[in-house]
């Protein structure tokens, strides 16, 4: 027997697919290719920790964000205020501590702050991954579908160009 889904009219969230190009305009990122984990609590971004400093009392971490595919990787350098270091779990199983920053993400035309840590997707398909805190109360997600909310682009990753 087949049970019918409830339509509801109250609901307005967008519905974004399992995968999406989202902006990290903090990051000067105008696309970052992304993949949409409600099974993850937290954000991640493929980045490696370069300096840890303090400037005017708050605490700043300056890392190396690396996009792309492996044959055509592409490494630019971001600064953030580290917010704390996280005891995070990983796919495979094991904890790790992770710094965490916020800033802010882009995608179907909203712009909103999320907490991101930085870690090592290497061996990931996409270099990030956006985990259920930032997507709830904003986005459904449909585990079928891509691009819903995002063009379907190169994976060459896109940078604004500074203004002059």
């Amino acid at each position: 027997m087949r049970i019918p889904l409830k339509k509801s009219k109250k609901n307005t969230l967008p519905i974004i697919g399992w995968r999406e190009w989202v902006g990290m305009p903090d990051l000067g990122l105008a696309a970052v290719h992304a993949k949409i984990d409600t099974g993850a609590t937290t954000s991640a971004l493929h980045g490696e920790v370069l300096e840890v400093y303090s400037r005017d009392g708050i605490e700043l971490v300056r890392f190396s964000i690396m996009l792309g595919t492996r044959s055509k990787q592409a490494k630019l350098e971001a600064e953030a205020e580290l917010m704390e270091y996280r005891r995070v779990k990983s796919s495979s199983g094991h904890y790790t501590q992770r710094p965490v920053v916020l800033t802010h993400v882009s995608l179907g035309g909203l712009v909103w702050p999320i907490e991101l840590t930085l870690a090592n997707r290497e061996t990931m398909g996409m270099p990030m991954l956006l985990g259920r805190q930032s997507l709830k109360h904003r986005f459904l997600v449909d585990p079928g579908r891509s691009y819903l909310l995002s063009k379907k682009r190169s994976r060459k990753p896109r940078t604004k160009t500074p203004p002059n």
